[in-house]
């Protein structure tokens, strides 16, 4: 029975040529990982043991051994941003795997066309993360004290009578919260904008919760951005001066790369 075939990333083969990839182990830690030229593409890829390494074992391994899934995970992560260090990368998603070396090469003379367009718009940019951080409480009393809404439904309240304030104070506290949820939106969703007029490319993506991200302020937005490497300054510098102007006011900033373009560019 063929080697499965583990794809790691895809670089353009005139890269390729230039300089050899480093000599390390494969996704089994004990092959290396090897190039395969299919066209205008190369193929960064290792041999796995069929039997081994089959979906099934694979998916086993994956829902019962956490300490194996972050050794391979990890190992896949390290593998991808070396690449991307060395040469323009699309880069594969954990475990993909391809029954032998025809199966990838069809795959990839597929896709040829698609494959050189995207090697193109991600050549020379890099991808960058952002995610926005809120502290709600500090939030919610500044946007409780200086919103039009809220203010012009304290005004109303105040002229009811002491039984009505009672369920109308309820409906006000909802408004609060929802209040508060427009204007995280609305300022984040600003600070977006702007910093998609500095890179090429801007995606929003979800947010995760406090139980991911550990901590105890809201996580209130996630975008990543492919930005040319000569504007990586400039849109760092944005983001800091967003962090120096709006501390104060419960909100921080964390971006993070270079990463792989995994954003930007799919291999399916």
């Amino acid at each position: 029975m063929d080697s499965l075939i583990y794809l790691y990333g895809l670089i353009p083969t005139e890269e390729a040529g230039k300089q050899q990839i480093p000599a390390i182990n494969g996704f089994d830690g004990k092959g290396g990982i090897y190039t395969l030229s299919i066209g205008k593409a190369t193929a960064i890829v290792c041999d796995l043991d069929a039997e081994q390494y089959s979906e099934e074992n694979i998916k086993e391994q994956i829902n019962s051994d956490m300490e194996w899934l972050q050794e391979k995970a990890f190992h896949h992560h390290e593998t991808v941003m070396m690449l991307s260090k060395m040469y323009t990368v699309i880069p594969l998603k954990f475990c993909t795997l391809f029954k032998n070396q025809g199966s990838l090469a069809n795959a990839v003379q597929t896709k040829e066309a698609h494959l050189v367009d995207t090697f193109s718009s991600i050549h020379g940019n890099e991808e960058w993360n952002l995610k926005i951080y809120c502290d709600d409480q500090l939030l919610k009393k500044q946007v409780s004290q200086s919103n039009q809404t809220i203010e012009a439904k304290r005004e109303e309240i105040s002229h009811l009578s002491k039984g009505k304030q009672f369920f109308e104070k309820k409906k006000l506290d909802k408004l609060i919260e929802s209040e508060l949820e427009e204007e995280k939106n609305r300022i984040s969703e600003n600070i977006h904008v702007h910093l998609s007029e500095i890179a090429l490319k801007g995606n929003v993506k979800r947010t995760w919760s406090n139980d991911v991200t550990g901590r105890k302020d809201e996580m209130t937005w996630n975008s990543v951005y492919l930005i040319p490497a000569a504007n990586v300054e400039n849109f760092l510098e944005q983001i800091q001066q967003y962090e120096k102007g709006m501390k104060g006011m419960g909100w921080q900033f964390e971006a993070t790369g270079p990463w792989p373009a995994y954003h930007f560019s799919n291999f399916s």
